[in-house]
């Protein structure tokens, strides 16, 4: 079942996210600064091809500076963004699971450091 809503996920919306996160990656690489930016952008960019069956371990407490800066520059715009796509898919039932792998998907924008995907 999980490599079936995998296959549904990637045609509806996480192949898109997965690049875009990635391109974000790429860009947070041009200077020394954003390095650890990227590799969380990469990180993320992993978990959106597929998500079903991953797990998110949280460990804010471990770099709670890079979260905040992360949170203003951009992960309130992110999950802002994902929250907004988790309400359209809960217009139908077939679209719940989606939804909670979007709002899943939106705390790890928001604060993706200190988070280990299992």
């Amino acid at each position: 079942m999980k490599l079936f809503l995998n296959i549904i996920w990637l045609i509806f919306g996480g192949l898109l996210a997965s690049i875009l996160w990635f391109l974000l990656g790429i860009l947070l690489s041009i200077t020394i600064i954003g390095i650890p930016f990227a590799l969380q952008c990469f990180k993320t960019s992993r978990l959106m091809l597929f998500p079903f069956g991953s797990d998110v371990l949280w460990n804010l407490e471990k770099h709670p500076i890079a979260n905040i800066i992360w949170a203003v520059l951009f992960g309130w715009e992110m999950t802002l963004i994902y929250l907004t796509v988790a309400l359209g898919y809960t217009v139908t039932i077939i679209g719940i699971p989606f939804a909670i792998q979007w709002v899943k998907l939106s705390k790890l924008a928001l604060l993706p450091f200190g988070t280990k995907i299992k």
